[in-house]
């Protein structure tokens, strides 16, 4: 049978988990009792003992004083995760007695009580604040698409004053006679009254249009919706364009109105009633939780203590706000009755598809997959290794011929797989970790990615590489010319591009669209506002300059024809060369810096534009590198010592204080931080030494080894694998920084956008 307190800490809300009653140092005060208990039946057999005044004087310390020293001691320990501290029971059962003990007991409860209640009464209050916000954007938006759906009956509108009413002189909008026939306002609720209702929350309408003779007005309706994504800033864009083109129409013009940004309101206040009822979900979830845990822990007392105080205290218990309220549960009611009603056509199944989702569990299927294709891919690398070996294909002769094909393939997906291997294994420890790393990079988790999943993709991905390369060894083998077997490596990279483009929902299509999504707003980074799993993106490029080196190479001796004459100085020479070389160097610094220069016009935070300068000296590192290589000397030599030493400082303190948050002197951790999420601190002191050494494999682009064509490649490989190994051990780090920032301020639910700015709160 299971402890309630791992069910309990199997079951909390991490972000939550500093708002709920602490269990552990609760358990630990019971067991101070018992040890109590103990020593005074010990007494009772021995006689008296020496220690009797000290133990007196413990007894007559006041409440306010122990309670005191107990919020200090608290204060020196982690609440949750700690190692439980062993007790000396000389100590204790020398220094307090059992009564002092029980009350300092019911001191601590009241505290967690009073902490308990008023976290539930802050949420609560916030969730129905949201409520009722929610229900007044949702009116707003019946009342818009309801003039949307009539517009086309209104007459000429009447000009506007400077307050923004109809003149008095001139008539107010008049109705067709099937105006109200259509589901509209009656006579009591006219037009006049919907557009005065919509202007007063903030949508404004367009007057300045004056129609022809013959034709109908147009009217212009501006919505703020915040422009968060490429789309969206393009949509903004051309809405702009629109607009201002509509004060001078062209012969036969359409419709002025922009219909897309009442969908895009409509899509955004659905996914504000999703989250609303997500976080009711959770707040209901923690009064159960914590009504347990009051139970459990004043029976555990009952039964140490030979008292019955759990009966009159539960009943104050019951009667606390966290559960006697039940204003959260009519909410659900309401957020149910609503979204069934206004989304899903009164299709209640429907409705709780998009409100509580059901998460798929996971498969034995995809794990037997998993081995299977790592058994095939170790199989298969073994008999290439063999093949080529027996082949001579790796003998001097040879190798340049070959290796100039198969050595960018094979990177290029090797380290893509070892990639995707290590966002498996970080997954995995996040998820042992608790760490909702769904929710802090906003995935759905319906269709979010598994580690499973990612193994899956990375065994699968490498087992089809190596079979295609065992296959294109074979047939050279057998006497086929190179330019007759050389598009195999080219097929297998355009599969591998379909099947990324592919609009089949096959393999992962959510997963790779999110992919492709995130691409595309990390290449627009300056046009729109930056979400975490965007620069948490930038960042794995900046580590997988090699893979895009490897991509050019290979698109340009497939693409270019090199295969026909296997002159591969084509695709290695010239100036165009060179500067693309620079260019695949340079750009994903170049987007995480700019990034960073949108997240600082956003925010207008310094710290962002100090890290725009961790990534331009980073680019200016690569560059002088990539100079040295080519032109070596002195002076170079000299250049890139000094560029690199400074990049390396300024990234690892970046890496170690700001992404990581550790070397706090004053943490009660040395040099870490004072709430970590792995009990075991020696691995973090670990895991600082390792990212150091990791961080100066630079160190080879000076040395110069002396070394053949193929060990120059391998060492190129294991240097390029380092830097996807060092990237995923850092993600681990990175993430769990972020999870402890939304712990440390409560967020477990996102805050979507509204439309209508005036009507946001935020």
């Amino acid at each position: 049978m299971v402890k309630f307190s791992k069910e309990l800490e199997a079951q909390l809300i991490p972000e939550w988990k500093d708002a709920f009653l602490d269990y552990w140092q609760l358990k630990k005060h019971i067991k101070k009792i018992k040890l109590a208990r103990k020593s005074k039946h010990s007494d009772s057999d021995f006689g008296r003992s020496i220690f009797d005044p000290i133990r007196r004087l413990a007894g007559n310390i006041s409440a306010s004083a122990t309670a005191h020293k107990w919020s200090e001691n608290n204060q020196m320990r982690s609440k949750i995760g700690e190692d439980e501290e062993e007790i000396d029971e000389t100590e204790h059962t020398q220094l307090f007695s059992e009564e002092y003990e029980v009350r300092l007991f019911f001191e601590i409860l009241d505290d967690e009580l009073k902490k308990v209640n008023e976290f539930y009464s802050e949420k609560e209050s916030e969730f129905l604040e949201r409520g009722e916000l929610l229900n007044k954007q949702l009116e707003i938006l019946l009342n818009l698409k309801r003039v949307l759906s009539h517009r086309r009956h209104w007459k000429t509108p009447p000009p506007k004053t400077a307050a923004g009413d109809s003149a008095p002189d001139s008539p107010s909008w008049q109705q067709s006679s099937d105006f109200s026939e259509c589901g509209s306002p009656t006579t009591e609720e006219t037009t006049d009254d919907v557009i005065a209702a919509l202007e007063k929350n903030g949508v404004k309408f367009d007057y300045s249009s004056k129609p022809k003779k013959g034709r109908k007005p147009k009217i212009t309706m501006r919505l703020d919706i915040p422009a968060t994504t490429p789309a969206r800033t393009i949509s903004a864009v051309t809405s702009m364009l629109r607009e201002d083109s509509s004060n001078h129409p062209k012969k036969g013009g359409g419709e002025c109105i922009n219909r897309s940004k009442i969908q895009s309101a409509d899509k955004m206040i659905r996914g504000a009633f999703v989250e609303l009822y997500r976080g009711l979900g959770l707040l209901k979830t923690y009064s159960s939780l914590n009504m347990v845990a009051f139970t459990k822990i004043l029976k555990k007392f009952d039964k140490v203590s030979n008292q019955h105080a759990s009966v009159d205290y539960l009943k104050r218990v019951k009667r606390s706000d966290f559960i006697s309220s039940d204003k959260v549960v009519r909410l659900m009611d309401e957020v149910e009755s609503l979204f069934t009603e206004h989304y899903t056509n009164n299709d209640r199944k429907k409705a709780m598809k998009f409100l509580r989702p059901l998460h798929h569990k996971d498969s034995h299927v995809v794990t037997f997959f998993v081995g299977l294709f790592t058994g095939s891919f170790v199989t298969l690398f073994c008999v290439y290794a063999i093949l080529a070996h027996i082949s001579g294909m790796f003998s001097p002769a040879t190798q340049t011929a070959y290796m100039e094909m198969v050595y960018p393939i094979f990177s290029m997906f090797a380290l893509l797989s070892l990639h995707l291997f290590m966002y498996g294994c970080n997954l995995l420890m996040w998820k042992n970790s608790r760490i909702n790393y769904n929710f802090i990079f906003e995935f759905q988790p319906s269709n979010a990615l598994k580690y499973r999943d990612a193994f899956l993709i990375c065994t699968s991905l490498m087992t089809a590489v190596v079979a295609a390369l065992v296959l294109h060894l074979v047939l050279l083998s057998t006497g086929f010319f190179p330019h007759e077997v050389d598009f195999i490596p080219g097929v297998l990279l355009l599969c591998a591009l379909l099947l990324l483009i592919c609009p089949l929902n096959v393999f992962y299509r959510p997963t790779r669209y999110c992919f492709l999504r995130v691409i595309r707003n990390i290449i627009c980074s300056p046009f729109y506002k930056v979400l975490l799993v965007d620069f948490f993106m930038a960042d794995q490029l900046t580590s997988q300059i090699p893979l895009l080196r490897h991509m050019e190479a290979a698109s340009c001796y497939l693409v270019a024809g090199g295969f026909k004459t296997h002159r591969y100085e084509t695709c290695k020479s010239g100036k165009m060369y060179r500067e693309l070389a620079y260019v695949i160097s340079f750009a994903p610094y170049y987007w995480r810096a700019m990034q960073c220069a949108r997240r600082w016009f956003d925010e207008s935070n310094p710290d962002h534009l100090a890290n725009l300068g961790k990534y331009v000296s980073a680019m200016v590192a690569a560059g002088v590198r990539l100079t040295y290589a080519r032109q070596p000397s002195k002076l170079w030599l000299f250049a890139v010592l000094v560029t690199s030493v400074v990049a390396t400082v300024y990234q690892m303190y970046w890496d170690f204080v700001k992404d990581w948050g550790l070397l706090n002197r004053k943490s009660k951790n040395p040099w870490l931080r004072d709430h970590l999420v792995l009990k075991n601190t020696t691995i973090y002191y670990v895991s600082i030494a390792l990212n150091f050494v990791l961080r100066i494999l630079w160190v080879e682009a000076v040395i110069k080894f002396n070394a053949g064509a193929l060990e120059m490649h391998m060492l190129d490989f294991f240097l390029a694998s380092m830097e996807v190994i060092r990237r995923g051990h850092w993600n681990y780090y990175r993430l769990e920084n972020e999870h402890l920032h939304n712990a440390g301020k409560f967020r477990a639910v996102k805050t979507v956008p509204l439309p209508f700015k005036e009507m946001d709160s935020d």
